[in-house]
């Protein structure tokens, strides 16, 4: 028979990918893993893993126990959340996701604060420069930056959030300032690879109304965002940034902002959940802090 204890040992293999890594996951030696691994693969009567020198592999049966699971535990959780929350109770493990340098700068505090007001609730935050994995099963909560394509997900909006065209003084001084779309063909560009967009393709819309889009050839790209930016601050090219990254540096002019009558698309932040069904004590709880958080956007706090 498995035990719930069994299921969470398996996903922690899964996982670390190694068995030294899941010993040192679970602060015990690796010949305790490889003894309770025999032991649950003796039970169940399958391989789950094969071994080799660069790791293990889960078999076939492995990642079928592994999706399970992940699916078993999850459904504990909510509903020993559910049971807390019908006694007015703020508690279990809120797992959260957010963009690389969007979440260390306004998203990782707000965590790690919630968590010290509920004293019940664990929390774990994963951040990621890469496209999110918007049908994955293992996130309560995701902060979202741009343009959402899954329809089927649930978006709370958090704050605004305009996609700025910036240079340096430095590049404008070498290169001079494009005066419409058109002339970044002739300019270098920087592209930031993120959310699968066609980085090369930059929309405009007028201030009238009129729009059109630039296809450019960028001499550097990257899909850090903070590389990004500081190519742009060194001088190397024209951007486009989200303005809560570089809002502090086009107050202080080590940014200025370009075609002033053209508009980017903006990019505003949203918390997206799975489901409009009741949501968890703690994802409620979570996403309140997170409207209060950003009811007066910080990158706002003076004007551009």
């Amino acid at each position: 028979m498995l035990t719930t204890e069994d299921l969470r040992f398996f996903l922690c293999l899964a996982a670390a990918g190694s068995l030294a890594q899941t010993a040192r996951s679970l602060d015990v030696t690796p010949p305790a893993v490889t003894q309770r691994l025999h032991a649950l693969e003796r039970r169940l009567g399958v391989r789950l893993v094969n071994r080799s020198a660069r790791g293990i592999a889960l078999t076939d049966e492995g990642r079928l126990l592994a999706m399970r699971a992940g699916q078993i535990c999850n459904e504990l959780g909510d509903l020993a959340d559910e049971l807390a929350g019908r006694r007015g109770v703020v508690a279990g493990h809120l797992r959260v996701v957010a963009p690389l340098g969007f979440g260390q700068r306004f998203i990782a505090g707000l965590v790690a604060d919630f968590r010290s007001a509920s004293q019940d609730v664990t929390a774990s935050l994963t951040l990621s420069d890469g496209p999110p994995r918007l049908a994955s099963d293992d996130w309560d909560v995701m902060v979202h930056i741009g343009e959402l394509r899954d329809s089927a997900l649930v978006a709370h909006p958090l704050a605004p959030n305009r996609r700025i065209l910036c240079a340096s003084p430095v590049y404008l001084a070498r290169r001079g300032a494009p005066a419409k779309p058109e002339d970044l063909r002739n300019h270098d560009c920087i592209a930031l690879r993120e959310n699968d967009e066609d980085v090369t393709l930059w929309r405009f819309r007028h201030a009238h109304g009129a729009a059109m889009g630039v296809r450019i050839a960028p001499i550097l790209s990257s899909n850090a965002g903070a590389t990004a930016l500081e190519w742009a601050l060194a001088g190397h090219g024209i951007v486009a940034r989200s303005e809560w990254d570089v809002a502090a540096h086009l107050r202080t002019r080590a940014l200025v902002p370009l075609l002033a009558e053209w508009n980017l698309p903006d990019a505003n932040v949203v918390a997206l959940v799975k489901s409009r069904q009741e949501l968890s004590a703690r994802t409620a709880g979570f996403l309140a802090s997170l409207r209060a958080a950003f009811a007066a956007p910080p990158w706002r706090e003076a004007s551009v």
